[in-house]
This record gives C-alpha cells, structure tokens and sequence, in this order.
C-alpha cells in the first residue's frame, strides 16, 4: 500500500523543526503523551462517566487500546507502526468531559462559533491549545489523522483521501484521512471500543453476557480479547494485497449488528440516558456562568483571579496563557468552549459544586 501524497507533506509542519533521532512520528507521540490534554485523558469519560470503578475503561485506556490495535493491523499490512500509533494517542485529544454526551451539549451551546465537533476541536487542541497555547507542532499525516479519525461512521472500505486538505480551513467531519494508517486508526477505533463497551457494561451491571445474541458469541467472540483478535485479522486478510482497509461481507454485517446492540441496550440504556439531563443542566450552568464571566471582565485577569469561585480564577489563568489566540478575534463562546473541553468529569463536577453550593463560614 502507498499513500497517494509525497512524504514530503505527510512529515511537513506548522513551524520547521530539526529532525533528531527519533525520527517524525515518534517524535509526534512523545509530544503527545507529555501534553496536559493526553493526561486529562485517564479522568475523561468513555462511556460511563465519571467512573468510580477502576475496572471500567476511560479514554486514556482507549487511545491506548486504539494503538495496540492498529499496531497489529499496520504489521500485518507492511504499513508505517509509528505513524499509525502518533494518530491513535492523539485522536481522542478533543473530547469534551462526559463523553458524546458532554460534546452534544458543547454544540448546541456553541452554535454561534459553528459548534462543537471533537474530531475539529481535536486538531485546534493540537495546532493552538496545548502547551499553553503554542500547541505541539505536529506533522501533517499526524493532524490529519487526528481531524478524520471519526468512529461513529462504519464503512466496510476506506481508502486515502487524493485531494490535499487545507487542515487550517477544516471546520466539519472528513469522510476519510490521507494515509492508510489514519483509515487503520479509524477502524480500529470501532474495534477498541464495541468489544470493551460491552465488558464494561456487564462490569456496570447494565446487561448481562446472556443478553448478548448467540450469533454475536459464536460469531465475533465471548470476549473483548476474542473480538479483537477476530476482527482484526478479518481486517488483514481482506486488506493485504489490496488499496483498501477492508472488512469481509459476513464480519462488516456482523460488526454493524453488534453496533446496533450496544447503541440499543448500553448507549441508549434508560440508566445512562437518566444522566443526561444532569449533565445538561451542569455543563449548562458552567457555560452560562463563564460567559457571564468574560462578558463582565473580558481579559482582565485580575478581575478573574481575585474572584471566589475556584472555576473563575482557573478560567483567568487560561485566558492569561492563551490570549495571543483571542486578541484579534474575542468571541465569549469560543474561549469559554477551549476552557470547558479541556475539563476532565471530575473537575467539571467540583466547579458546578464550588458554584452551586454555599462555603462554610469558618469562625473568627
């Protein structure tokens, strides 16, 4: 398999950087797990949020998965491993807190700005939010595979973009990336995720094994493990030799059959859907009180750091480190909307509750 792009571009940057020994890719990881969003990760939500059990995967654990999958679907395929790793560690950079829940309730806020799309925001962490605002300076191949890495589509085929993309202009979901490692990465997205899901909702006590169809069991696997394993060799085999990353007739039928009982028994379940009128109510209530913020002291940082409220003073300190981003262009929702997708569940929680509930008065 050969990507239709000149390497030249694939390993081009937003600002030139001397090569060093661990050559482009590698180099993008290392950035990428020494980021501040990538540690957020281990405290934002997957499916359940907030998780109180430490058996129950969150989105650290699932870059993580994403990566040891595509790892063995490149080897397999002769395609570049460390580029596809780069891709899978920071594909998930842009999630809100709580999930797709979290980024449903960002996007109808934020409709002023062209909303909230995480793939989008993803590379905006990348290119401009991460180290306080200078961002990481990754290669194309690896911003590209972050932006059009979307899970939520299932295609049987997929195959490299051959129109070069402005990734500066990008503002909408991609229908594919440019690289055959960013389609591998966007597959085995859907592989990390069904299987796990699924173990963590009998873990939860959401369903039970048996409420699994039989054909789903004996067909894919019992286990995560054995899901994974089937799947991706399924990948392998119909990929090899070929222009496409492939899924064979029978396990693509069977794979959109397990989609469709995670969306109806976990996704849908009556116990998560409960949630998401508390974390609308949160995440509005933070929103709100944000933008009332700004709006009252724009970037005056002092207005924000002597203030009560914890939230307030750590929204001073990041408007301080990010500024250069918002000077020309200082739209409330924007910085407010940077500021809350880079909240983890529980830090989202204790500032609706700093703001929510009345502090003790300590005696004199």
């Amino acid at each position: 398999m050969e990507n239709p792009h000149p390497d030249s571009l694939y390993h081009s940057r937003l600002q030139p950087r001397k090569p060093d020994l661990r050559g482009d890719y590698f180099r993008d990881q290392t950035a990428i797990v020494h980021a501040t969003p990538f540690r957020r990760l281990k405290h934002k939500t997957q499916v359940f949020f907030a998780p109180q059990n430490d058996h129950i995967c969150t989105r650290i654990e699932h870059v993580l998965h994403v990566s040891t999958i595509a790892t063995t679907i490149c080897k397999g395929l002769g395609l570049d491993v460390e580029l596809a790793q780069a891709i899978s560690l920071g594909h998930d950079l842009g999630h809100a807190p709580f999930g797709h829940v979290g980024e449903k309730i960002l996007n109808a806020l934020s409709q002023s700005i062209g909303g909230f799309i995480h793939e989008v925001h993803g590379l905006r962490v990348v290119d401009k939010l991460a180290r306080d605002g200078k961002g990481l300076n990754l290669t194309y191949a690896v911003r590209d595979g972050i932006v059009s890495h979307c899970g939520e589509n299932f295609e049987q085929f997929i195959k490299p973009e051959e129109i070069e993309k402005d990734l500066t202009l990008i503002d909408q979901r991609q229908n594919a990336p440019l690289t055959y490692e960013g389609c591998v990465v966007r597959v085995s997205d859907k592989i990390a995720y069904l299987g796990r899901d699924i173990e963590d909702a009998i873990a939860a006590g959401l369903i039970t094994s048996s409420d699994i169809p039989d054909r789903l069991r004996k067909s894919l696997g019992k286990t995560n493990g054995e899901i994974i394993d089937t799947l991706v060799m399924d990948v392998v085999q119909k990929s090899v030799n070929q222009d496409v990353i492939a899924m064979s007739d029978e396990k693509f039928e069977l794979i959109c059959e397990l989609k469709d009982f995670n969306y109806s028994h976990i996704y849908h379940n009556d116990r998560l859907m409960k949630n998401d009128d508390s974390i609308t109510n949160l995440l509005t209530r933070l929103y709100n009180h944000l933008i009332d913020r700004f709006l009252a002291n724009g970037f005056d940082i002092k207005a924000y750091t002597s203030a009560e409220p914890i939230v307030d003073r750590h929204f001073g300190l990041s408007l301080k480190k990010r500024v250069h981003l918002y000077e020309n262009d200082p739209k409330p929702e924007r910085c407010v909307v940077d500021f809350i997708a880079g909240m983890t569940d529980s830090y989202a929680l204790e500032a609706v509750d700093d703001l929510v509930f009345p502090k003790p008065i300590g005696l004199l």
